[in-house]
């Protein structure tokens, strides 16, 4: 009898530890999923700045169709793999949109270059101030993504102490992707040029 019961409290104190254990994963999963969500808010928000910043450079920028199509094709891109990665943050939802997000940020990069030979749009109010919103949210994508790779780093490390790792690889906790963009910091910086 007293066997039974020593084993009993055993297989107990294995289901709560093992259910305590779950639970922690899924918390940390909820924080990295709301990380992201507050990434996605801010590409959102330079997703919608873009095609204002394309439109007011159209006018001046006749000679330069093409380059404006191509951010704009760059853009619904990213846009593309923002909705991917927030329905399954998986690593390659998470590299994909790291690819477009750096595509982007490149040809971002080339467009404002180019705009610098056109003294009109440079002395352009509106396109002062849109360029003003976009490196503002460029500095609030940059906290955003800190956010989201501290929480990916408590998940990863939860799930992959032992004896975590034993709940973590039987109920399907697989690693979480960084953000990771060198680029998205000279891109931040190329973006606070002043017309």
């Amino acid at each position: 009898m007293d066997f039974f019961l020593v084993v009993l409290f055993l297989l107990v104190v294995l289901v709560v530890w093992g259910v305590v254990i779950y639970n922690g994963l899924v918390a940390l999963t909820n924080q990295m999923r709301n990380a992201f969500s507050q990434i996605d808010v801010q590409l959102q928000r330079r997703y919608d700045l873009i095609p204002n910043l394309v439109e007011t450079a159209k006018a001046y920028m006749k000679h330069e169709r093409e380059t404006l199509e191509a951010v704009i094709a760059a853009r619904n891109q990213a846009v593309q793999a923002a909705r991917q990665a927030k329905e399954t943050l998986s690593p390659e939802a998470m590299r994909n949109l790291q690819g477009a997000e750096s595509a982007l940020g490149g040809l971002m990069t080339r467009f404002f270059a180019l705009s610098e030979a056109y003294p009109d749009l440079k002395a352009n109010q509106n396109m002062g101030q849109l360029q003003e919103e976009l490196a503002s949210t460029e500095n609030r994508i940059a906290f955003a993504r800190q956010a989201y790779n501290d929480a990916v780093m408590r998940y990863n490390i939860k799930r992959e102490v032992f004896p975590d790792s034993l709940i973590a690889s039987r109920f399907g906790f697989l690693a979480a992707e960084t953000w990771k963009s060198e680029e998205g910091e000279a891109i931040k910086k190329n973006v606070k040029v002043s017309f």
